[in-house]
């Protein structure tokens, strides 16, 4: 099921005072499930993503943007590959070698 985003320059339409108003028990959990030893077992960590700014080669940026919107995703995606691969290998350092033509 794909998450519907909102465009959040919108008003909400929730009526926020009466949320705050509900008690807690008030509150119908009962269709939620437990978190039970499964859950649990099966669950990854997802580390949370940070922004930063990038110098990249223009026709790095070209050729990422051709796939369509997505492209920073694409480029973490790329590059989480590489760093599992070094580690896998036991090489945990980021330096690469230099490409000819860059300075």
């Amino acid at each position: 099921m794909a998450v519907k985003k909102q465009n959040l320059k919108e008003p909400s339409h929730t009526d926020w005072d009466r949320v705050d108003a509900v008690k807690e028990e008030e509150i119908d959990y009962s269709d939620i499930p437990e978190l039970d030893d499964d859950f649990f077992e099966k669950a990854t960590f997802v580390s949370a993503k940070q922004t930063i700014t990038i110098r990249l080669d223009s026709d790095v940026v070209t050729w990422l943007k051709e796939g369509g919107k997505g492209y920073q995703t694409r480029a973490n995606r790329i590059l989480r590959s590489v760093m599992e691969a070094q580690r896998k290998r036991g090489n945990n350092s980021v330096a690469a070698p230099k490409r000819s033509g860059t300075p």
